[in-house]
C-alpha cells in the first residue's frame, strides 16, 4: 500500500507541509524496534502520538466536502448502476442525516476531532460535527457487537508507512450499516470493507498534522475501490469544539 498512502503526502505537500526528513532506520534497528513493540501495549508502542485535538483541512473537493452538493452530483465516485440508483433517491429534506456521518464517510466531513486512549489497547475517535464516536480496537480478539454506523474497527501499528520512518497505523472496518460518502446520499452498503492508513507529519512553524488515506471496497456499491485522503491540522486546545449532533433520518 506504500502508493496509495503517497496519495496523502502528495496532497499534503501541494499545501505546503512538509514531511520530517530523517532518514531510514537500519533493518537491525528496525528488527530490534519491532522486538521492542511485541513486548509493549499498543499504547506504549506508538510510533507517533495522535491525542489531541485535530481539525479537517479541507483544500480538495471543496465543492463536495464544504456544502452539501446537488442531488445527483457523484463526479468522481466510481458508482455501480445499482450504487447510482441509490443515491438517485436522496432529497434535499435528508440533508444532515448521520448517514454521511458513518465511519467511511466521516472524516471527508468538515469537522474537528478529538483523540484519546481509551484503554492501553483502544484508541478513541470523537467528532463535535456530527457527534460521533469510533473505537480502534488493537486487540484482536476483541468480538464485534451488532452492526453499527461507526462499525469494528481493527487497529496494528506498522512498522513502516512508506512516506516516513515511524511506521503508521492501519485500521480494518467491517460490520457496519449502510452509509454515504457524500453528503448528498452517495452511498456504500453493509456490505462494504473500509481500510485506513493513518500518518502524522511535522509541518512549517511547529505545525502538526495527520493524514488519513482510505479505502471503501464495497462492489455493491462501487465498480473499484473508492479511495480518499483526508488532513488534520492539531489545534493547541478544545476551545473551538463546536457540538452538533446529525439527524436520526434515512
Amino acid at each position: 500500500m506504500n502508493t496509495t498512502r503517497r496519495i496523502a503526502g502528495a496532497a499534503i505537500l501541494a499545501i505546503a507541509v512538509v514531511a520530517t526528513g530523517v532518514g531510514s532506520a537500519g533493518s537491525a534497528q528496525g528488527q530490534a524496534v519491532r522486538g521492542q513493540q511485541s513486548l509493549q501495549s499498543p499504547r506504549a508502542a506508538a510510533p507517533f502520538d495522535l491525542t489531541g485535538y485535530w481539525v479537517s483541512v479541507i483544500t480538495e473537493e471543496w465543492r463536495v466536502r464544504m456544502v452539501t452538493p446537488l442531488k445527483g452530483d457523484y463526479s468522481g465516485v466510481p458508482l455501480t448502476p445499482e450504487g447510482r440508483k441509490v443515491a438517485d433517491t436522496w432529497d434535499q429534506s435528508k440533508d444532515g442525516s448521520c448517514l454521511a456521518y458513518g465511519a467511511a464517510g466521516l472524516l471527508r466531513m468538515p469537522l474537528r476531532v478529538r483523540i484519546t486512549w481509551e484503554s492501553d489497547s483502544v484508541l478513541r475517535i470523537e467528532t463535535d460535527a456530527g457527534m460521533q464516536t469510533r473505537r480502534l480496537f488493537f486487540d484482536k480478539s476483541q468480538q464485534p457487537g451488532p452492526r453499527s454506523l461507526q462499525g469494528f474497527s481493527v487497529a496494528e501499528w506498522e512498522s513502516s508507512s512508506g512516506t516516513g520512518p515511524d511506521g503508521g497505523l492501519k485500521v480494518t472496518t467491517t460490520n457496519m450499516t449502510g452509509g454515504w460518502v457524500r453528503r448528498n446520499g452517495v452511498p456504500y452498503s453493509q456490505d462494504a470493507m473500509l481500510t485506513e492508513y493513518w500518518d502524522r507529519f511535522a509541518g512549517p512553524g511547529r505545525d502538526e498534522w495527520f493524514s488519513v488515506t482510505t479505502i471503501v471496497d464495497d462492489p455493491k456499491s462501487f465498480t473499484q475501490p473508492f479511495t480518499t485522503s483526508s488532513h488534520f491540522k492539531k489545534e493547541p486546545d478544545g476551545s473551538r469544539w463546536r457540538a452538533s449532533p446529525c439527524r436520526n433520518i434515512t
